[in-house]
């Protein structure tokens, strides 16, 4: 299993298969798992309650995890007599932009893991824990199907629960059906494999290194994005993660921006004409392929970014928690940024109209 509770959005789910149907089966613990919470910060530096709750059966507990001004989250939980506190610091100057908070537990081994990534950048901050208490399986129910009993601020998108140590770091993008084009024409992103080689404008063929996958809720900075034909080239409609970006030459690139080529975030275009959300969907799977240089995939005769994986290779700690940590060490390249501009919001869609015009 993985993620066994989802709340966000109108969705108040949990996982059938792990919750029974009265309390006395769900008050049992949780020695290992995943918490992560997505929220936009305020912009006028106020702490906000991210969640917080409090229980006194079967035992006394607790659940509380706050931003604090200028760039902390605090986690405190308790079980019974014991009390888990944490401070991850972080730094964060643009505080409406989105903010992922995962907090790992593994009871048995005694460890656990804080984190704060903004999932528009690279930007991840990492901090182990001391040895944190498990969490009460009741805890997750009553935090997602009994919201009045919970605190909670209103800018915080969604949270999810998985029963397993979630991966931080680079994620993939690309739903599995979106096609990549290789040297025997288009293939979906899910059917290729290591040693596969596929298609680029600049560099010809390259081979494939990894194809990395994860499932997460559809919600917040997951949530998948169509793009939509015919624009930017688009020859078929593409679903993506709102972070997938797209890499844009030509004309009007280089007489609005200057410019060869920029990337647009898929995100960018929601508020346009060129993209909109996907919609009914509770979670999705998400694929991307690791290649040698970075290199841009064609799709759709568009080109999309590969995954970046920077210099993580170099930290195996990072990569041990990562989507990376089933890819032999030396198939994991280093990779350096193209220093390509990356367009807000209302750039995009005036770069969609002159196109479109």
């Amino acid at each position: 299993m993985s993620w066994i509770a989802i709340s966000g959005q109108d969705i108040a789910w949990v996982s059938p298969d792990r919750f029974g149907k009265t309390a006395a089966s769900r008050d049992v613990l949780m020695p290992r798992g995943s918490i992560v919470i997505e929220t936009r910060l305020s912009p006028e530096g106020r702490p906000q309650t991210l969640l917080s709750y409090q229980r006194n059966y079967p035992w006394k507990g607790s659940v509380s995890v706050r931003a604090v001004p200028g760039g902390g989250i605090v986690l405190v939980l308790t079980q019974g007599e014991e009390v888990f506190h944490t401070v991850l610091e972080h730094s964060y100057d643009e505080r409406t932009d989105v903010l992922r908070v995962t907090f790992s537990w593994d009871s048995e081994a005694r460890w656990g893991r804080i984190t704060a990534e903004r999932p528009e950048s690279d930007a991840v901050v990492v901090q182990d824990t001391p040895p944190p208490p498990p969490f009460l399986l009741e805890d997750v129910y009553t935090l997602v199907r009994r919201p009045q009993l919970v605190e909670k601020d209103e800018d915080v998108l969604f949270f999810a629960v998985s029963d397993r140590i979630e991966p931080v770091g680079p994620m993939p993008s690309l739903v599995g059906q979106v096609p990549v084009l290789t040297p025997e024409g288009y293939r979906p992103v899910a059917s290729l494999r290591c040693g596969d080689t596929v298609r680029t404008r600049d560099r010809g063929a390259v081979p494939v290194l990894a194809r990395v996958s994860r499932q997460v809720p559809a919600l917040g900075s997951f949530r998948p994005v169509r793009l939509r034909a015919p624009y930017f080239g688009l020859r078929r409609d593409l679903v993506v993660a709102p972070y997938q970006r797209l890499v844009i030459g030509g004309s009007e690139v280089e007489y609005i921006f200057g410019r060869e080529a920029v990337l647009i975030p898929a995100s960018a275009l929601v508020n346009g004409f060129a993209a909109v959300h996907e919609e009914g969907v509770q979670m999705i799977r998400y694929h991307q392929l690791v290649l040698p240089g970075h290199e841009p995939i064609i799709s759709a005769e568009a080109e999309l970014e590969s995954l970046y994986v920077g210099r993580l290779r170099r930290r195996r700690d990072r990569i041990r928690h990562s989507v990376l940590d089933e890819v032999p060490g030396n198939l994991i390249p280093e990779h350096a940024r193209a220093g390509l501009k990356v367009l807000r919001a209302f750039e995009a869609t005036t770069l969609a109209e002159a196109r479109a015009a």
